[in-house]
């Protein structure tokens, strides 16, 4: 059931310890301050690698000028995370942390500015536009219908889709799975190789043995655990980041610690934003297309998100919504124009919030606990690139196996809900996209209502967003079309 979680529950009868219990109803939610502490800083370090990523992706699309540097990209990536992160906490009470969204980034990188001749504060001009346009959504109450307007299995396909494209999602970055003579393979052509993969074997075991024993913290002590490892083996071997030269280096962090672990933090990215210029230099259509094309995939990754991690945490109702779910969606929207003002990309709300629900998080104190580190890792850089996407990788593979017990709630005998829940469960990971899985699994559902006839069962939202999905994944013909 959705209400089932992988952690024992105290009872909902208990009285608040103390203003922070009453505050969080961290007792009525069947958990302790150190369960929330624990997940949120587990969350953390699930996420980190973004301080790392983000740069290294928008660095592409940087001005020319120096005026806004890599440094400063990870100093505001930190900066935006933080600050919405504890609002989510605050505002919403739940366990879901955010951050400059992998995907919206490239986005930003390689179709805003390199594709399309934005300048980087133009791309962010965009970025805001679609969080306002997303946030007029969620107060008129359109984005929190919508939600609710989808079959209690279909959301149920989503977040067992979502357990297996993070588990892909962490098997790629620990180097576990690759490129190869086929699409994808085992390692380096069909073998295990180098220290990375043994730090990420024997994190991942290790968080298994503890689970399996019933030990508290399994995954947190897995991925510290392991994240030491690498720092042991990184004194003798000194291996690079991954590439083609070096196909068992790093992954996308070394982790080594060379100089101060405290660094005084630039903020060179923040306002760096051209709003209005975009639509003198691309045209209005172009760049409704381009905000729209945005929107839906900001718009469905978060739903998919926080119900994956309210099913993970049992903290869904009967028909599969969480609590103050309008709460959620509004700091979601307000997230992505602050990534704009920020200069850091769309921030969204992060599946790896699951990592940190499965250590026991079951409310926004332990996002509270995320955005506080986030914050002083404006100052810590050193240390957060000390931790390796190998290590880090262990929480998301382990948290796709604590996600797939949903995948009994989907009727696999009745066809009606089996064929939309397979097709959403299967694109997630194959198409490396939760939105395009959801797309998916929404077209097939309202056809195959039409082809039984009950056209006239369909939620008028679910006609609505199976339309703009069918227009979203034809973007490409229609802008041709159009000359866009």
């Amino acid at each position: 059931m959705w209400g089932v979680s992988t952690q024992e529950k105290a009872p909902t009868s208990a009285k608040p310890l103390n203003p922070l219990d009453t505050f969080f109803h961290i007792t009525e939610r069947g958990s302790t301050i150190g369960r929330e502490i624990r997940g949120g800083v587990v969350t953390f370090f699930a996420m980190a690698y973004i301080l790392v990523v983000n740069p290294s992706i928008l660095s592409a699309a940087l001005p020319q000028d120096g005026s806004i540097t890599p440094a400063g990209i990870a100093a505001g990536t930190a900066l935006v995370a933080g600050i919405m992160t504890i609002l989510m906490g605050v505002v919403a009470n739940y366990p879901l942390a955010l951050a400059a969204g992998l995907g919206l980034n490239a986005i930003v990188a390689f179709t805003l500015v390199l594709g399309s001749g934005l300048s980087f504060q133009e791309a962010m001009g965009l970025i805001f536009w679609e969080g306002i346009l997303i946030t007029l959504l969620v107060l008129t109450g359109f984005r929190d219908a919508v939600f609710r307007a989808v079959p209690y299995q279909i959301k149920t396909a989503i977040s067992v889709g979502i357990g297996l494209f993070i588990t892909l999602v962490g098997l790629i970055n620990a180097g576990i799975i690759r490129a190869g003579a086929t699409p994808v393979q085992l390692g380096i052509n069909g073998s295990l190789q180098g220290w990375p993969t043994l730090v990420f074997v024997v994190g991942l075991g290790l968080t298994i043995i503890l689970y399996v024993r019933k030990v508290k913290g399994a995954m947190l002590i897995g991925l510290i655990t392991s994240t030491v490892l690498a720092a042991i083996l990184q004194l003798f071997v000194h291996l690079p980041v991954r590439s083609e030269g070096s196909p068992t280096g790093w992954g996308q962090t070394i982790p080594a610690l060379s100089g101060s672990p405290i660094s005084i933090p630039s903020f060179n990215s923040l306002f760096q934003i051209n709003f209005f210029g975009a639509f003198g230099k691309l045209g209005v259509v172009s760049v409704v297309l381009l905000i729209f094309s945005l929107m839906l995939a900001d718009f469905f990754d978060t739903m998919g998100t926080m119900v994956a991690v309210g099913a993970e945490g049992g903290l869904l109702d009967e028909g599969g919504n969480p609590p103050h779910s309008s709460r959620i969606l509004l700091i979601d929207s307000l997230a992505a124009a602050a990534g704009g003002l920020g200069g850091v990309s769309s921030n969204t709300s992060y599946i790896e919030s699951t990592a940190g629900v499965g250590e026991g998080a079951r409310t926004g104190l332990a996002s509270v606990v995320t955005g506080v580190l986030f914050l002083l890792s404006t100052f810590l850089s050193p240390l957060v690139q000390l931790v390796p996407t190998e290590a880090a990788s262990t929480a998301l593979v382990f948290v796709g196996f604590l996600m797939m017990a949903q995948v009994l709630e989907v009727d696999w005998k009745d066809p009606e809900y089996a064929i939309p829940g397979f097709l959403t469960i299967a694109f997630m990971p194959f198409a490396y996209s939760i939105s395009v899985g959801i797309g998916v699994g929404f077209i097939a559902y309202t056809v195959i209502q039409i082809t039984l006839g009950k056209a006239r069962q369909i939620h008028p939202l679910m006609w609505l967003t199976s339309i703009l999905f069918v227009v979203y994944f034809l973007l490409g013909p229609i802008r041709a079309a159009l000359g866009a």
